[in-house]
């Protein structure tokens, strides 16, 4: 049946597939499988190429002279703004490092903005409501943290070079309630979108009705690089050409680099938002985890280690990437049924299956033992409103498991998808 264009047969050649595609399907529940392309997990295999990060600490002095066994360095130890600084070419002075997770580091700073407000601007809480824009296919977390604090998301469609830059602009121009925007800007989650240079010069130098608008830049694929390495404009300096250098926030993390529960995470923006950031850290926190930053650095050493690494878990990511994409030309190429995304790097496929077959392929996979993330998850309030997006993460499986995973998917699509055409024969 390959190669077959679905959506040219008769009711009968339809009904004929199946009975042929339920049979594939039920010998697969027959096998009891139990695997995993729910979320972006690093493998086992993955891990083990950074464990010597554990035998890194012979001493324990920064290079300032701190003692990291002890209090202090509240925005982190010199050496890791030093690494991150020549790695993604963000000044030292506008960096900030934390613990093991950025999405942390935004969740805080989202709820500074919401509770004390930004540069002299009233406290979100204060206002009677406050928007945020969603680019989707988008990242559920981001999604999440909109939602805890009640504020009102509003979808922006994905295009091939980032958000629809005409509606945003719009958008931001028109409503002083819309208070920020959401980023992955390279091989975004879930579609591996990279933004053009223009996409990023319109955010940039878009106006905005609320002086406190935000673009919250969360860089977590930066240098996740597998088949190309795609460039990414620098935003503080086209924020900063244009009269908005308060406009960027930056987040990066090394979860996917090194372990995910034991990375540190950073983030970055102009030295009046990072003043006001520390200002409120000071209460917060004594300091984070600066043994974790000290051999995390000394395990990575410098921009050029990072690199080094990121080529060596390229070479992991690879095969896995190659075995979903080519059973998915194999499998669902000319069947009218699928489209999906061919990333040049980052951790996931995005497919769109036919309108209204994405939770029926969902609940056909997890019923043969194949979990994914849920249909919807990456769209705000977890409702796609064509039912069609399903993201894969091929990172976690081995690579049998994710061979026998990514064909039973396939024959998923096609049964979701010859059901929803029988529906209007």
């Amino acid at each position: 049946m390959n190669a077959v264009n679905y959506l040219a047969l008769t009711k009968e050649q339809l009904l004929s597939c199946r009975e042929e595609l339920q049979k594939k399907y039920e010998n697969y529940v027959n096998q009891k499988l139990k695997l995993d392309m729910s979320r972006g997990k690093p493998a086992g295999t993955q891990l083990d190429l950074v464990n010597g990060i554990l035998d890194t600490l012979d001493s324990y002095i920064t290079a300032d002279g701190t003692d990291a066994r002890n209090y202090g360095l509240l925005d982190g130890i010199p050496e890791a703004k030093k690494l991150f600084s020549d790695l993604l070419g963000i000044p030292v002075e506008k960096i900030i490092i934390g613990g093991n997770s950025s999405l942390n580091m935004m969740y805080d700073t989202i709820v500074r903005h919401y509770i004390f407000g930004t540069q002299g601007n009233t406290p979100w809480k204060d206002l009677p409501k406050v928007k945020f824009l969603c680019p989707a296919p988008g990242y559920d977390r981001h999604f999440a943290i909109c939602e805890d604090l009640g504020f009102e998301m509003i979808t922006v469609p994905m295009l091939a070079d980032g958000p629809d830059m005409d509606m945003v602009e719009k958008l931001v121009a028109e409503d002083d309630a819309v208070k920020g925007i959401w980023c992955v800007p390279l091989y975004s989650n879930p579609q591996g979108v990279c933004y053009s240079d223009r996409t990023v010069e319109r955010l940039a130098s878009m106006k905005t009705a609320a002086p406190d608008f935000r673009i919250f830049w969360d860089n977590a694929y930066g240098v996740h690089h597998i088949y190309s390495e795609e460039k990414l404009a620098d935003i503080f300096a086209l924020c900063e050409k244009a009269g908005n250098p308060d406009r960027p926030i930056y987040f990066f993390s090394t979860s996917k680099i090194t372990f995910p529960g034991a990375g540190i995470a950073l983030e970055a923006s102009s030295l009046a938002n990072v003043r006001e950031y520390k200002k409120h850290m000071g209460v917060q926190t004594i300091g984070p985890d600066k043994l974790n930053q000290l051999r995390t650095v000394r395990y990575l050493k410098d921009a050029e280690g990072v690199r080094k690494h990121m080529r060596e878990l390229a070479k992991e990511l690879k095969p896995k990437f190659d075995i979903v994409l080519t059973t998915l030309n194999r499998e669902l190429g000319g069947t009218g049924l699928a489209a999906w995304t061919e990333p040049k790097g980052g951790y996931f496929v995005a497919i769109d299956t036919l309108d209204n077959c994405a939770k029926e392929t969902v609940a056909l996979a997890k019923n043969a033992g194949v979990k994914l993330t849920d249909a919807g998850a990456t769209f705000p309030y977890k409702k796609d409103p064509r039912d069609r997006n399903i993201r894969i993460a091929p990172t976690y499986p081995t690579i049998d498991e994710l061979r026998q995973a990514i064909e039973l998917f396939c024959v998923c699509v096609k049964l979701a998808g010859v059901n929803k055409l029988l529906e209007s024969k």
